[in-house]
């Protein structure tokens, strides 16, 4: 049994430093100076319609450390507890460059072109190109919002200018070679 285990010991060496190297691997990181995780965001992302007053600005995001092969990033913003059925599309936008790392606060708002040049806003569950905020049902709850950074593994996702977001959920995490979220929380009383 002895020489089991001492024969054992270069397979066990190796699959230890396999896993080792792919758990610290992932350098992928996601920051923002406007929202954090597990923490409610202020007014300031908040709809501005369907009963909302807020300001409508989608947060400052900051990522660094993409994986090797990226050659574009996605951003989504997605509500899983919004009682549609199949949550709601906040905000998703695709096709931004991998030399971009950084969307500024109101990125979102397509009328002061402050996204990164060459990317495209796709449709959200407003019924709106770009951003739109948290909105949830007065008495509804916590929601949680989840803004996703992707780096994708192609330069340009092929999504017509109507695309429902579902479409660009699939092109998206077809595609994603690595993401990172901060699940930011809202309600409304």
């Amino acid at each position: 049994m002895k020489n089991n285990i001492v024969k054992s010991l270069p397979l066990i060496s190796i699959l230890y430093l396999g896993l080792f190297s792919s758990v610290s691997a992932g350098s992928f990181e996601l920051s923002s100076q406007d929202i954090s995780h597990g923490e409610l965001m202020s007014k300031t992302h908040e709809f501005n319609g369907f009963g909302c007053s807020g300001s409508d600005l989608s947060p400052h995001l900051k990522w660094s450390g993409a994986p090797k092969g990226t050659k574009s990033f996605a951003i989504t913003a997605y509500d899983p507890d919004a009682p549609t059925g199949s949550g709601w599309w906040h905000w998703q936008i695709v096709n931004i460059s991998n030399n971009i790392n950084e969307v500024i606060t109101g990125a979102g708002n397509i009328t002061k072109d402050l996204a990164p040049k060459g990317s495209n806003q796709i449709i959200n569950d407003y019924g709106i190109r770009g951003f739109g905020g948290a909105c949830p049902p007065s008495g509804h709850g916590i929601h949680h919002y989840r803004f996703t950074v992707h780096a994708l593994s192609v330069e340009k996702l092929e999504i017509p200018p109507s695309a429902s977001g579902a479409l660009a959920g699939y092109m998206i995490n077809a595609n994603t070679l690595e993401s990172r979220t901060i699940e930011s929380l809202y309600k409304r009383d």
